[in-house]
């Protein structure tokens, strides 16, 4: 059977210790991004494992690009939770947040100890080039499967040209490529008609998916007390004026607004946590956002920096250390905490849809524009990789940075062209190639060149 062909149901002989296995090895290689972590999964579920057909990988990464919060860690709750049912959610989505969390724990210690660390710096340098291969390999992979025709190629460049070049809203785009997808189907034009509709099979729905098994009540108050019952713990306790209060509320606001990923809410973030909270200085930012960038996880993860550092400098009572890493831990959790609720109360239900063809033709549409914000995402991250200082361009309804070309980077332009043909020519596994670029930023680093 091609791997492009949907299985007629998900593996029933996987066990949840072969699960743990996988979702441990994604999330030690979730680096790049939402780009890359969905390449990462794509490659080792779908087409090296075979658990997901690539019908139901791209359904379920459509509705988690409709929810708030890290769309690549929702789909691996999702995809969890189709395998083995809600322990299978929660060991999927906690595993690949857990490398990152530590990471970025260890390196804000770090920070705040010794400042910034030369070989430390050095790693980080050699792993973008790495980074920089696995975005554009996901979106040529993921592209191969998604657009499947004209119509879907051009909605693609259509959400890319509208996100990268007029800074349109993300959930716009979405919205938008919904709606043409919807009427479009449900007109007949079948532009946007999944193959396996064409083809007149699709894949079993498994029992626990289907919304009569569901108890959507019962997951509501189970997952928004979880969720909430801490904060108003922490309100109550210490007062609403608390750090540790202003962290939780600010952080469970910023998990209901974050539609597009942690780039459309970053900015937001750092503005409060600069000028209005004072927790961090300018500059600070960039630095969390590139460990961000360079550790594994999803980028959101750079919240738990921000509120380390908040909690560091203002510690109350406790050392600034452990008040530290008690802040970054309650941003990490109002901020995930959310991610399982959207999951196991909308799952059942968008699982049914799949035989629905406007709806799933409304989210083929929104598999084209995803596809241009991943490519958005890819030049983005590129940019900021090889160039050195970036303009901003606004003029006749344009928006976007633009690279200062005199301010490339040779040698990180040299490790991203090196990650690239390690990747597409030489087929190398990632492991592999991102140990030879941290080797050779280091190496960069010692001849005194980085």
């Amino acid at each position: 059977m091609s791997v492009s062909e949907p299985t007629s149901s998900l593996p029933e002989n996987v066990t949840l210790a072969q699960a743990f296995r996988v979702w441990l090895r994604i999330a030690l290689l979730s680096f790049g991004g939402p780009a890359g972590q969905i390449a990462t999964m794509h490659r080792i579920l779908v087409e090296e494992k075979r658990w997901i057909s690539d019908a139901r990988f791209l359904h379920a990464l459509n509705y988690c690009m409709l929810l708030p919060g890290p769309e690549a860690q929702q789909l691996a709750t999702y995809i969890g939770w189709l395998m083995h049912r809600t322990r299978g959610g929660l060991m999927a989505g906690l595993l690949f947040i857990a490398p990152g969390m530590i990471a970025i724990m260890a390196l804000s210690m770090i920070y705040v100890s010794f400042g910034k660390l030369g070989p430390v710096n050095a790693l980080f340098f050699g792993l973008k080039g790495a980074v920089l291969a696995i975005v554009v390999e996901a979106v040529i992979r993921i592209g191969k499967r998604a657009l499947q025709n004209s119509y879907r190629i051009a909605l693609a460049a259509l959400s890319f040209i509208g996100i990268f070049f007029f800074n349109l809203p993300f959930p716009l785009i979405i919205l938008l490529a919904g709606v043409i997808g919807f009427v479009a189907t449900r007109a007949g034009f079948l532009a946007f008609a999944p193959a396996t509709m064409l083809q007149g099979h699709s894949d079993e729905l498994d029992v626990h998916a289907r919304s009569e098994n569901a108890k959507p009540l019962k997951t509501l108050l189970i997952w928004g007390a979880i969720w909430l019952l801490p904060v108003a713990a922490l309100c109550v306790g210490l007062g609403t004026s608390h750090v540790f209060s202003t962290i939780a509320l600010f952080f469970s606001k910023m998990a209901m607004v974050t539609f597009g990923g942690a780039y459309a809410v970053l900015a937001y973030v750092a503005q409060q946590a600069v000028e209005n909270y004072h927790w961090l200085q300018p500059g600070e930012m960039l630095d969390g956002l590139g460990m961000a960038e360079t550790t594994p996880g999803p980028l959101i993860m750079v919240l738990q920096y921000v509120g380390f550092l908040a909690a560091y400098r203002t510690p109350g009572a406790l050392p600034p250390m452990l008040a530290g890493a008690l802040g970054g831990l309650i941003a990490t959790f109002v901020t995930f905490a959310p991610c399982f609720l959207w999951i196991f109360l909308g799952a059942p239900y968008v699982e049914r849809l799949r035989g629905h063809r406007p709806l799933t033709g409304a989210l083929a549409g929104i598999t084209a524009a995803v596809l241009g914000v991943i490519l958005n995402l890819a030049i983005w991250f590129a940019i900021h990789v090889v160039f050195r200082e970036v303009v901003a361009v606004k003029s006749f309804g344009f928006a976007f940075e633009r690279p200062v070309w005199t301010s490339v980077d040779i040698y990180a332009l040299g490790l991203s062209v090196l990650a690239i043909i390690l990747t597409f020519r030489v087929k190398m596994a990632m492991p592999l190639t991102l140990a030879i670029c941290c080797g050779a930023g280091l190496a960069l680093h010692l001849a005194g060149l980085v």
